[in-house]
């Protein structure tokens, strides 16, 4: 790719799967559990509970974005953490646009089992932690649909990380950022070539997901 030296690209890469990788465990570790709960108990304020869930499923990233900026500026409220212009600041702004996908979906897995599972498992006087499992076992495919829908919105995301990160050559610049930067100086081949990485990364990472989905309902 002209202009561009293999060792950057390969750098860039590595550190867009760092962000990505970071921001979607942490997403996986929050939206899980929550989603879990929102769809097999019945409380008073769940209808909001879910219906916040759905708004931040179509949160644009960009305001995502511009609320931890003003959150983590030097005048912000989380400003003497130092995540502005950071790896940290970008993973926990792309932690924010993907866990309401997790939720939302896993909350959907959930919702979709037969009201006569929990019935039955209760029936038996199974443990909690063992229906846990059960339970988890029987959303599989559902929360590796979240872990797909999640990826996807994380590395396809460039607002947020554009406006935490700052794009800083070395330290920030991710593979979204990298391709909107040589696309506003015209650099057309830089920013196609870029752009082919992380589609081919898209596509490897959702293939392989998809293959473990196919594998998991041949069981």
């Amino acid at each position: 790719m002209e202009g561009m030296d293999l060792e950057k690209i390969v750098e860039i890469t590595l550190r867009t799967l760092w962000v990505c990788g970071c921001a979607l465990l942490a997403a996986l570790s929050i939206g899980i559990p929550i989603g879990i709960a929102l769809g097999s108990r019945r409380f008073r304020g769940r209808s909001l509970a879910v219906s916040t869930v759905n708004a931040g499923m179509g949160a644009p990233p960009v305001v995502v974005g511009l609320g931890c900026y003003i959150l983590f500026a030097r005048s912000g409220l989380f400003g003497g953490m130092g995540f502005i212009y950071s790896l940290s600041g970008m993973i926990v702004a792309q932690t924010l646009i993907a866990v309401p996908l997790v939720i939302g979906i896993t909350l959907a897995a959930v919702g979709s089992l037969d009201e006569e599972w929990s019935l039955q498992v209760r029936t038996l006087g199974i443990g909690r932690g063992w229906r846990l499992w059960l339970l988890v076992r029987e959303i599989r495919m559902g929360l590796l649909a979240a872990v797909i829908a999640a990826l996807g919105g994380i590395l396809s995301e460039v607002g947020a990380s554009q406006m935490v990160g700052g794009n800083l050559d070395g330290k920030t610049r991710v593979l979204t950022t990298a391709i909107m930067m040589k696309t506003s100086m015209g650099q057309w081949e830089q920013a196609a070539g870029l752009a082919a990485v992380l589609i081919g990364l898209t596509l490897l990472v959702a293939g392989l997901l998809t293959i473990i989905q196919q594998s998991g309902r041949a069981r």
